[in-house]
């Protein structure tokens, strides 16, 4: 009662015209933000994405060329993509993210941002963020021995990259990284080979 109540008091104070319209939206929204994953989830049950199981940050830290991704909006037409990480005194990792519209030579698009690992016992989970205070998901699923390589995603499957120290990667390497993508659960038809 008290929601309804206040609710009541909201409506007065800004003088809503159809407030019961108002209150069914909020209604729906509240109930499509709970039962629409449980539906999904349900549907189609897939394994929780696993992480390595330690990552030394110093040594992740570096130039990464992209070798591979699940495309988004924020990428569209670029390519050449580098992610360059440097571990500042706080302990947090400035982000510098760069690509180049539809050719290796087309004009660089420049991401800023930041990061900070989220479990500290793995440090294989970090969130990061270029818009403050959006934060996404950036989970280290695998990575070379060497840290040669590194496969980056998340718990949603939104998210998927192939990392290289190099630009390119053997085909023996990508075909052995892809084939465990599968078995976590990526649909392997979005994912987008850049080279």
């Amino acid at each position: 009662m008290t929601f309804i109540g206040d609710f009541r008091d909201i409506v007065r104070k800004y003088g809503i015209e159809n407030p019961g319209t108002v209150l069914m939206k909020a209604y729906i929204l509240i109930v499509a933000l709970f039962a629409f994953p449980s539906i999904v989830t349900g549907a189609q049950k897939l394994p929780d994405i696993k992480t390595v199981d330690y990552v030394d940050i110093n040594r992740y830290m570096g130039t990464w060329y992209e070798v591979a991704r699940i495309t988004h909006w924020f990428e569209k037409g670029l390519v050449s993509c580098t992610a360059n990480y440097k571990l500042l005194d706080n302990g947090k990792v400035q982000v510098l993210n760069t690509g180049h519209r539809r050719t290796p030579d087309g004009k660089i698009k420049l991401a800023r941002g930041k990061a900070y690992v989220a479990d500290k016992q793995t440090n294989a989970k970090l969130k990061v963020t270029f818009f403050w205070p959006f934060y996404g998901d950036y989970w280290i699923i695998e990575l070379g021995k060497d840290y040669e390589y590194a496969v980056v995603g998340g718990p949603g499957r939104k998210y998927f990259w192939v990392l290289s120290r190099t630009p390119d990667m053997s085909p023996e390497v990508y075909n052995a990284i892809i084939e465990k993508a599968k078995a976590q659960g990526y649909d392997l038809s979005k994912i987008e080979k850049m080279h």
